[in-house]
């Protein structure tokens, strides 16, 4: 029987900043936080509505009647979480919460600092604790604990929302951390370039050649397993040239980024493409890959000198 070669396994992240403008509602629910005031909005059938929406949850119309709720409320449910993960509100065990202010019809999510969850329960009192520094965002709130206080009134005041220098955007960074498996297919594929070499699989169907590998046909659906060397050079089908540095990633710009048909290979793979001034790369050019040492990928491909392909050749693959 062929050998199983081993499965690769890596950690992988995904990390970007996503920033909005707010808009007069919830600019002023995020100066609020950050003054130690809850403001919610009231809908058109009278319910206040925090945290505030831009547009009422019933009639979808603009809503921007602000109101001040308190900074107290009411479990409505909740959940223990043991194991608190990057860059949640508290490092240390703690219950997820839905806490309707006094004032508000609607629940606010946001952690509870308890001791376990014995501790915890629906219908219980709590009350915000305030970061000691306060910028304009919901971690200004920066988690719920207990509270043996009086209820309060109940009753929302009015407020203008008007503050001192107020919050106009939101950066909020989006980051998802995972354990990627290649599988069997990609891993012969990755364990194949750490020897300099790049291997494909065609398909018993169509014949087609694909780098890099996927275990199966996307065309045909059938398994591929039949490994095919190809390259190591191949042609640009297409190009963007990148005008916007990346965080982490140590290459200057401009640089250009390349779909490239490695000879034999039947779906082109994407790559910098270097040693040559970002303006010259151009549709057909011929390259060849270039490894560091130690590299288990090419870091880049570069032009091999030879006249570029004709777009016969490859206008298929663009």
């Amino acid at each position: 029987m062929p050998q199983v070669p081993e499965v690769l396994t890596a950690p992988l992240v995904v990390e970007f900043p996503f920033t909005r403008s707010l808009g007069p509602v919830l600019s002023a629910f995020l100066t609020g936080l950050r003054e130690r005031t809850v403001l919610g909005v009231r809908a058109s059938d009278g319910r206040v509505v925090v945290p505030p929406t831009e547009y009422d949850p019933v009639t979808a119309e603009e809503i921007r009647e602000l109101v001040e709720v308190g900074s107290s409320g009411t479990v409505t449910t909740w959940a223990w979480n043991p194991s608190p993960r990057r860059g949640q509100p508290l490092a240390t065990p703690f219950a997820w919460v839905l806490v309707r202010l006094d004032g508000a019809d609607t629940a606010l999510l946001h952690a509870l600092d308890a001791a376990g969850p014995d501790a915890v329960r629906t219908g219980m009192r709590v009350r915000v604790r305030w970061a000691a520094e306060r910028t304009g965002a919901i971690t200004d709130i920066a988690c719920f604990e207990p509270d043996d206080g009086p209820v309060g009134d109940g009753r929302p005041a009015g407020h203008r929302g008007e503050f001192a220098d107020p919050v106009t955007t939101l950066t909020a960074p989006a980051r998802l951390d995972y354990t990627y498996a290649p599988g069997r297919a990609q891993s012969r594929y990755l364990q194949a370039l750490a020897g300099h070499r790049t291997v494909g699989e065609r398909c018993p169907s169509c014949h087609k050649v694909y780098v890099p590998p996927r275990g199966a046909c996307p065309t045909c659906g059938v398994a591929t397993g039949t490994q095919v060397e190809v390259g190591p050079r191949g042609t640009v089908t297409t190009f963007c040239i990148v005008n916007i540095k990346a965080k982490n990633l140590d290459i200057e710009v401009p640089y250009v980024y390349a779909h490239i048909a490695l000879d034999g290979a039947d779906l082109a793979l994407h790559a910098r493409i270097g040693g040559i001034p970002y303006d010259q790369v151009r549709m057909g050019l011929r390259v060849e890959p270039v490894w560091t040492e130690g590299g288990r990928f090419p870091d880049h491909y570069r032009p091999t000198g030879e006249p570029d392909a004709d777009y016969d050749s490859y206008k298929e693959l663009i």
